[in-house]
């Protein structure tokens, strides 16, 4: 088997430069934000996997129902005219998509997998691991970030699906979204095929309970951006003294999530030479998740040049998993 294609688009001095940027944007603006990327060092990873674990949280338990449900209809549906290549974005481990790839394995249908992640040492970790897995598959990966490196994709296979898993979709805002689906759409050809997960509206108790729920895990998971500054750019952040705050937004159909300071406050974030007051009860912004109308989300793709082919539900109707194909 030939040694895996890694594309590395950025390296460690990139990540660190663009953690400078984002805290110092951020924390001077009014009101304060943090973007959602910063959450996810180690022990941010860590977290997320015990809060995809917790009874309240749905999405991840009912997408993986979805996939494992329908992995042999996707397959059938994006190998019907000829073996496709798979790129996921965010890919992490690769766990998301892997029915599918067994689903398309299984068929003969899997031309190449080729994970998208900013850390170098998952994305190899995850060639690795598949090496093995499909031994008879060509495998690369792609070391950067989906929302400016889209150009990177492997433009050398008669067809792409790239997948988009997780419900990270919904951590963009209106204009984010609307640009990524531009940039998706500039990367691919007629043909190619998009496959993303979404969280759908529903009762509005049910999505807040999963952003608040009963362990705590949410919001120890929110407070870590605050670790992560105090490690990785020398601050002096209390994280034990900002309250995690889940606000549910019906005209936007989004959650907002924040940290609202429980005592008057000075940090000094020495990486950047930045010192920072907060009032008792000010906030910090730390990322929101929008949740989707089926049609909402068809017209989005359909505006972009993408056609809406299919659209599975878990049993419960809560998650959707959108299969489109670029027009």
């Amino acid at each position: 088997m030939p040694v895996p294609e890694l594309r590395i688009c950025l390296d460690e001095a990139d990540l660190a430069a663009a953690m400078r940027f984002d805290a110092r944007r951020g924390l001077t603006s009014s009101p304060k934000y943090l973007p959602m990327r910063l959450h996810y060092d180690g022990r941010g990873a860590t977290l997320f996997g015990e809060l995809t674990r917790q009874p309240e949280y749905y999405p991840t338990r009912c997408e993986r129902e979805i996939l494992s449900g329908r992995a042999a209809d996707i397959a059938a549906a994006v190998t019907a005219a000829a073996p496709v290549s798979v790129v996921e974005l965010g890919a992490g481990l690769a766990e998301k998509i892997r029915p599918v790839l067994d689903a398309m394995h299984e068929r003969g249908r899997l031309e190449s997998f080729w994970p998208f992640d900013v850390d170098a040492s998952t994305v190899r970790d995850v060639l690795l691991d598949l090496a093995t897995a499909y031994p008879d598959t060509d495998l690369g990966g792609i070391v950067g970030d989906f929302t400016l490196h889209l150009q990177h994709l492997p433009d050398h296979h008669d067809s792409r699906l790239v997948a988009f898993l997780g419900g990270t979709f919904g951590n963009f805002t209106g204009m984010e979204r609307g640009q990524f689906l531009r940039d998706l759409r500039e990367a691919l050809r007629p043909g190619d095929w998009f496959l993303v997960g979404a969280d759908l509206v529903k009762d509005p108790e049910v999505i807040l309970a999963a952003y608040s729920d009963a362990a705590g895990v949410t919001a120890e998971f929110n407070r870590n951006v605050l670790y992560v500054l105090n490690h990785r750019l020398d601050a002096d952040f209390e994280p034990e003294n900002f309250e995690h705050i889940a606000l549910w937004d019906a005209g936007t159909a989004t959650v907002d999530m924040r940290l609202r300071a429980l005592k008057p406050m000075t940090v000094d974030v020495a990486g950047i030479e930045l010192d920072i007051s907060f009032a008792v009860g000010e906030e910090i912004h730390t990322g929101i998740s929008t949740k989707f109308h089926r049609g909402e989300l068809e017209n989005q793709l359909q505006a972009s040049g993408f056609e809406l082919v299919h659209c599975w539900t878990d049993s419960q109707g809560y998650v959707g998993v959108f299969l489109a194909k670029v027009a």
